[in-house]
Parts: C-alpha cells; structure tokens; sequence
C-alpha cells in the first residue's frame, strides 16, 4: 500500500511474528476489499481534494491522476497486507513515483502525508467494515494482532514516498536553477533581442518582459567575499520584485522598478550592501540586460569602497575606468614635474589641490578643511601651478587636474 504516513507505535507488534490467524485475516479481508477498490479510491479522493487545498487547485486532467495514483497506492497498500505483491515488483514503487510526481506537481510534502493519513485510515477501516459485514465479524479480534503489521506497512511506504519526494524535489530545483541560469546568462550576454527569448526569461525569472528595470552589479573579490546579504528577500519586504543571481566573478540582480524610484530602490537596499555594488541607468525591458550589466559593472569598479554607485553620478570614474591606456598620460599632462617631487612632499601638495578643487577653488574653505592657515594653502597652490603648468581658476585645466585626482596614484 502507498505511504499513508499513519505514525502508531508499533514496539511490542514488531517484536512478535504474525500470528498464523492475524494473516490469514489480513489476506482474505484483503481481497475483499480489494473487490472494491475503485469505489473507495472515488471516496478517497472525494476526502483529499475536500480537505487539502493543494489538490484542489490542480486542474481536471491532474485531479484524474491524483484518483488514479491513489487508487494504486491502495491497491499496492491491500497487496502488501495479503502477501500478494506481483513477483518481482517492489513493494514500495507505487509509492516512490506517487512522490517524485507529488514533486513535480509542486505540492508540498506535509499535504502528501496527510493524504496519506487519510488512505491509511480508511484501509483500516475498510477492513473492519469487511470483518464485520462480509466475515460475520470473525475477524474483528485478530485484527488487533494484525495491525502491528498494517502499521509498519504504512510508515514504510510513508518514508519510501518522502525519500522519493524530496530526491525529485532537489532534481526539480537544480533543473529550475539551471534554466533560470541559460536565461540570465543569455540576457547578460545581450541577446534578449532574439525572437521569444525576452518572453521566456520574464516567465521563467518572474520578471516583467518590459517596463522599467534595474541591473546591480557587486563584483566578488574572493571566494569569501559576500558584497550582498540576502537582497532578495531585503527588497522583498519593500514590495519589489527581483532575481539574483551568483556568477563566476559577480552577484547580478535586475529590479522590477513598477512605478517605484530609483532611489526608493536604493534606500531599501542598503541593508543588503557589504560590498561594492553597482548600478545601471534605467532601462525598457530584458531585452537591454546586456548594455545595463556592462555599466553597473563598470560603475561597481568606479568604488574603492563598500556602497551603492548609479553609473550616472560616477561617469567620470567610468570613463577614465573604460580608458585604462590613457591613464599613464592622463597623469603626465595633468601634473607635469609635480610627479618627480619626492613621495611625502608630492602627497601633501596633491591632497591640498584635491581639498581646493573640493571646495570650488577656495583658498579659505581648503584651510579649514586641511587644518592649516589659509596663506599656506595660497603657497602650496602656487607651487602646484607652478610645476604643474595649470591654472585652477581656468575651466579646462581645472577639469584636466579633477580627472588626474580621479585617475589614482601611479603604480
């Protein structure tokens, strides 16, 4: 018989064979049941489908398989009781694909098991029902001695459905995971453009095929670096719908953004940040993952530490980032012989230009800032022109040194 999953202590029945006259009940009420088998897997089903909203909700073609496979589990169940499974068939098969189905259907297991109860309960009481109206009750007494055995028989099949159940359920999932990779993988890829592609992946991802959406980047450094704590379910709690994913050198999500913001977005996120995240402008559906994921990676590397960078408020750093052959003579032609001075003297006369461009080329807000007299400010500003060949107050050189700052030390 299926897994029935009724849980009865058995101690003391397991401990002592099956006396001759409890088998004996057991195959022949066995039978007569049996004779009955197609109304009591109707009535079986009527009960399942009332009392376990998970059946209820599968459609007719699904409901006709639910009546069958429970119609074998009983069948099976009453075989086992009599000593007259099929040669060569395993007692329990019945019971082990009514599990990898119940997986694949998605129903969850508790709801299987007590399904299961309720088969289990109403073989036993068929039994009793068979005793007493086709047998006379002559066999309502060594009942009792058989139902250690229709105990053990139910639990068995009960473990051999979860086995089964929760080995389809693990397939179902890394087959689900896989799938969900081909089509981010393709999106990233930029191909969402291709004919279907974009409608599969919304169907498969839960994302919509169109509408504004949001790629984020946070590019792993190591093995242990985790830059996002559970951002899904962070933004879930905010009502935004998403879908992450790990891959080889980076976690990527794309954001459903509704009629929500970019920076409502943001806010919620910031919980989940541990590391360097980046994120892309807007765009119109899943057909442009490809172009937003280049640039939230881009924008991720624009940071030197942990936080949320949009590409648009770092598109200097993106562009010198997209650039890295300029660099060396980005440097060159920004500050001249300012580069030959010794390292502590150089530093102190680029973090002073660094803290006059903060500040919009003021000499007095710089000193603050730095801590120092304002007339020093003024001397050291002088020597940084003077070595540099630029002028702070003109539009082009000021521009020219904020992009060498931006550039980094030279290495």
């Amino acid at each position: 018989m299926p897994s029935f999953g009724m849980h009865i202590p058995t101690g003391r029945s397991a401990a002592r064979p099956l006396p001759a006259s409890a088998a004996e009940a057991l195959l022949t009420l066995s039978h007569v049941v049996l004779d009955d088998l197609d109304d009591l897997a109707d009535r079986l089903t009527q009960m399942v489908l009332k009392r376990e909203p998970s059946y209820a909700q599968l459609d007719l073609v699904a409901h006709e398989e639910l009546r069958n496979g429970l119609r074998s589990n009983v069948q099976r169940g009453l075989q086992s009781l009599a000593g007259d499974v099929p040669q060569g068939a395993d007692p329990q098969d019945v019971s082990r694909e009514t599990g990898r189905q119940r997986a694949r259907q998605g129903i969850p297991l508790e709801a299987v098991l007590r399904a299961y109860r309720l088969g289990g309960r109403m073989i036993w009481e068929a039994l009793l029902t068979a005793s007493r109206e086709h047998c006379a009750g002559e066999y309502d007494g060594v009942l009792l001695d058989a139902a250690g055995k229709v105990w053990r028989m139910i639990d068995s099949s009960s473990s051999a459905l979860t086995e089964a159940y929760r080995e389809e359920e693990a397939r179902v999932r890394s087959q689900e995971l896989d799938r969900r990779n081909l089509f981010v993988t393709a999106l990233l890829e930029g191909r969402g453009d291709e004919p279907g592609l974009a409608r599969e992946a919304a169907q498969t991802l839960g994302l919509p095929e169109d509408g504004p959406l949001l790629c984020l980047v946070a590019p792993v450094d190591s093995p242990r670096d985790e830059p996002l704590h559970a951002p899904h379910d962070v933004l879930a709690t905010r009502g935004f719908v998403s879908s992450w994913h790990v891959r080889p050198a980076a976690v990527a999500g794309l954001v459903a953004l509704g009629d929500r913001s970019v920076t409502e977005v943001l806010r919620a996120l910031e919980p989940a940040v541990t590391g360097r995240v980046g994120v892309s402008p807007v765009i119109d559906g899943l057909a442009e993952v490809g172009i937003a994921y280049g640039m939230a990676e881009t924008a991720a590397h624009t940071l030197r530490e942990p936080g949320l960078a949009t590409l648009d408020d770092r598109l200097p750093e993106a562009l010198l980032l997209r650039s890295p052959e300029l660099l060396p003579r980005l440097r060159r032609v920004a500050f001249g012989k300012l580069r030959d001075l010794p390292e502590a003297d150089r530093q102190v006369l680029l973090g002073t230009l660094e803290a006059v461009l903060a500040c919009s080329g003021s000499a007095t807000h710089a000193a603050q800032r730095l801590y120092c007299h304002r007339n020093t400010v003024l001397y050291r500003l002088q020597r940084i022109e003077t070595l540099t060949g630029r002028k702070v107050a003109d539009p082009r050189d000021r521009m020219l040194l904020t992009l060498g700052l931006m550039a980094g030390p030279e290495r």
